[in-house]
């Protein structure tokens, strides 16, 4: 899908056509669409295609009469029959006169300008235009990253009561997340950091000032990233130690069972042996059988009151 937007008094519309200050907005576009864009704009096409190969890292290119930039963007995904978070690579070309993103996905990223909650924006202003989404996606980074710790608070509280196997795979999932956010993140902080250099447009002094604080924002979600990383990691090993200990218990309280319920297996297995009645006792008592079962039950009773004291049940 291929749209082109215009700003105007502050307010973004559609157009019908390529023009000058026009935003070109490439939503998982086909071979046709990009190749009717590069041809237009004298792209390569190449370039084009580069942010829908999920595989592409970030990076700043500067090409022939075009600049290429590549960041990656948080997204959701259905893992494990579960929404996970993940990150796919957004494009931005900019051209003498116009502004391309390319992006698999209809990311919140850009609907927030589409949707008039950017303030000062203008598709003329190429250059701050890109400042602005790249803190948009820094934004967005943060807010994942706290939606990710409540998650992992959720699986704290669990734990001692209704913990299960499920929640240390859910753990561990997050831990997953955020080791694609951090590397993200990190290679994000480069094409940033490229970026201060740039020369190549114009740029103005509030527009260096929104990119160093682009650059702080950035560096905020990884400082997050690693901190919540290491908090996961502890949850996680705690989570591991409940479950060991529940399983301990368990075979703990199996034990104790079978060691009392071999007292009367011992005593019926010794009077069920095929000797004469006189080797055996109370056989030939009138009650005979109550007395033995009634002995029995007293040395479980003294076994398991012995078995308390100590704390082994």
């Amino acid at each position: 899908m291929v749209k082109y937007y215009k700003t105007d008094d502050r307010k973004i519309h559609e157009e019908k056509t390529i023009r000058d200050g026009v935003w070109i907005q490439m939503v998982n576009p086909s071979m046709a669409e990009g190749q009717m864009v590069a041809d237009m704009l004298n792209v390569d096409i190449q370039d084009i295609l580069a942010a829908l190969d999920e595989e592409e890292s970030s990076r700043i290119e500067l090409e022939d009469g075009y600049t290429l930039i590549l960041v990656d963007i948080p997204s959701i995904e259905i893992r494990h029959e579960k929404e996970s978070y993940t990150t796919i690579p957004l494009g931005i070309i900019l051209t003498a006169d116009e502004i391309i993103t390319i992006c698999t996905e209809d990311t919140p990223v850009l609907q927030a300008f589409l949707n008039n909650r950017v303030k000062e924006f203008s598709t003329k202003k190429k250059l701050r235009f890109v400042y602005q989404i790249l803190y948009r996606i820094a934004a967005l980074y943060q807010s994942d990253l706290r939606i990710i710790d409540k998650m992992r608070t959720e699986i704290e509280e669990r734990i001692g009561k209704d913990t299960e196997e499920t929640d240390l795979i859910a753990l561990h999932e997050l831990e997953s997340t955020l080791v694609y956010f951090a590397t993200s993140l990190r290679a994000n902080g480069v094409v940033l950091d490229r970026l201060t250099r740039y020369k190549r447009l114009e740029q103005y002094p509030e527009d260096k000032e929104l990119l160093g604080d682009v650059i702080v924002e950035n560096k905020q979600a990884i400082e997050m990233t690693g901190i919540y990383r290491d908090i996961i990691n502890g949850t996680r090993e705690l989570l591991s130690s409940v479950i060991d200990n529940q399983m301990n218990s368990i075979m703990k309280s199996l034990t104790v069972i079978t060691l009392i319920m071999a007292i009367p297996t011992v005593i019926s297995g010794i009077y069920g042996m095929n000797v004469d009645s006189r080797w055996v006792p109370l056989a030939s008592a009138t009650h005979g059988f109550a007395i033995i079962c009634g002995i029995i039950v007293v040395i479980c009773v003294i076994l398991f009151i012995w078995l308390r004291k100590k704390r082994i049940l």
